[in-house]
């Protein structure tokens, strides 16, 4: 249970009172976190990190905020799951704190983070490397043996994806081990966000995940803003957010195709996939919703004949991907390569913190969408997928089927409600465009993406100007799963390994 005295609660897309953040020991403070996110067993929902930054304070001070998510109401609060938030003075002759990380394993990233930004350093940490800034003479891990070897990948790839590099250390065929090296191309966006917001900055930080980020960073600054935005906006958002969901699952259920040689597979996802992007490309100009969300709504509507023109595209792609996925499914040598590939299990997903897609085809029950549910998932009756997910190539191929076909559903839901809202406004931003920001506030965003919970974060003075943005991609949490996943796999699954996580590297160069 949480001691109340030493953390806030906050809901999602609601401001807290910067200064009502108690400041503790942080000695007691890692104490309480142990207590509320130690795993008891795998029916029970522990809280977790969303968050663990640092803030220069001031005078050589940095101060630790520390989120928890309380998801499955652990705490019986009568409101529903909540954030809580609480945090640590570090002065300038504290340089140390005894890590977190060798009890609760998914504090990993979050501490080499904190201690790469600050120099403030987690004693016993078992894995303290450079998390972005690796480029010089990067310590990784060697194993010895006569029949051990390396194989590095990357940084610079063959395709046109961004830099990211992988170290395997294999016997033969089989890895034993992956290090994962990011960082290539910092970008600054947290401090960009700080000096120049704005919806194109967010939608750019993570280019396949344009709706998830525009739609997190527009609803932060409605709070702290006090913007309002309509019904049918509301709804539009949600469309966008589903299709975005719906293209990107599609993708990749081709890319797996096609890592297995299934070419049919690849084919066809390829096609379906271009029918909905080109549907969004309809709606707003952009085949992957650039421009279509500001503060306080949207920039385009949607009229009837658009919808029903989408509906029968709609139609049409649930079909062809139902029929490729069963066929898929029956064929022995495609189920050959996905069973037991890449295998993570519910302990250890819930061990090292995973989100998002990845954590619930590993069984654990993970959904901003239901966890932090909005007006619209009680009112449109939208059920959350139950599965008991193997954490396998197979299990997170199936559960991109089953969001793809919950996706179409939801998005026929939001076509007939929208009819309920003909005549709102679809952006009432301009109206308020300069109002001031809170002051002193604390304001946390989540957005389920389709990779997983994006989040955004923000702070701002006693004149209401921004001092602080923080920004978590689920790719965050999920790279340290997808190197557990590969192990004990041969080396030639790991392109297979690594497009069903599909993980971002831009999402993580922040």
């Amino acid at each position: 249970m949480i001691n109340n005295k030493n953390w806030i609660k906050i809901k999602n897309n609601n401001a807290a009172d910067l200064n009502a953040i108690p400041t503790i020991d942080i000695k007691i403070l890692r104490e309480e976190i142990i207590s509320c996110c130690t795993i008891k067993n795998l029916e029970t929902y522990p809280m977790r990190p969303v968050a663990f930054f640092g803030k220069d304070w001031g005078n050589g001070n940095t101060r630790l905020f520390v989120i928890l998510a309380d998801d499955k109401n652990s705490n019986n609060d009568p409101e529903g799951s909540a954030f809580y938030i609480s945090s640590a003075m570090f002065d300038k002759n504290t340089k140390t704190y005894e890590s977190i990380t060798p009890l609760i394993p998914a504090f990993h990233m979050f501490e080499r983070e904190f201690f790469e930004e600050f120099n403030i350093k987690p004693l016993n940490h078992p894995w303290l490397k450079p998390m972005r800034k690796n480029q010089d003479e990067y310590p990784f891990f060697e194993m010895e043996g006569e029949e051990i070897h390396q194989v590095a990948v990357g940084p610079i790839h063959a395709g046109i994806i961004e830099p990211g590099h992988f170290r395997f250390m294999c016997n033969g065929e089989t890895v034993y081990h992956l290090e994962i090296a990011l960082g290539y191309q910092y970008k600054g966006i947290e401090e960009l966000m700080v000096k120049s917001p704005s919806n194109q900055l967010a939608e750019s930080i993570a280019g396949d995940s344009t709706i998830a980020y525009n739609l997190a960073y527009s609803k932060l600054f409605e709070t702290l803003k006090n913007i309002p935005v309509s019904n049918r906006a509301q709804l539009i958002r949600m469309l966008a957010l589903e299709m975005e969901r719906t293209a990107i699952h599609i993708g990749d259920l081709g890319a797996i195709a096609g890592d297995i040689a299934y070419l049919m597979g690849a084919s066809v996802f390829g096609a379906t996939r271009t029918l909905v992007i080109n549907t969004m490309l309809e709606f707003s100009g952009s085949r992957f919703g650039r421009g279509l969300i500001t503060l306080g709504g949207v920039n385009f509507d949607i009229d009837n004949e658009k919808i029903y023109r989408a509906i029968k595209t709609f139609d049409k792609v649930e079909k062809d991907v139902k029929r490729m996925v069963r066929t898929m499914l029956k064929n022995s040598t495609v189920m050959s390569r996905l069973e037991k590939t890449g295998t993570i299990s519910t302990e250890r997903a819930k061990e090292i913190g995973l989100t998002g897609m990845a954590a619930r085809a590993a069984g654990v029950s993970l959904d901003t969408r239901f966890d932090f549910p909005d007006k619209w998932i009680k009112e449109l009756d939208i059920e959350n997928i139950k599965i008991k997910g193997t954490g396998d190539v197979n299990a997170r191929f199936k559960l991109r089927f089953r969001e793809i076909l919950q996706s179409f559903s939801i998005i026929k839901k939001i076509f007939e409600k929208l009819k309920e809202y003909p005549n709102e406004p679809i952006n009432q931003g301009y109206q308020v465009l300069n109002k001031e920001n809170l002051k002193d506030a604390f304001v946390i965003s989540a957005v389920e993406g389709w990779r997983g919970e994006v989040i955004h974060i923000a702070m701002t003075d006693n004149t209401g100007a921004l001092t602080r943005y923080k920004i978590k991609d689920p790719s965050f949490n999920n790279w340290y799963g997808l190197a557990l996943a590969v192990r004990n796999n041969g080396v030639s699954d790991f392109p297979l390994c690594n497009k069903s996580f599909n993980l971002s590297y831009s999402g993580c160069d922040l």
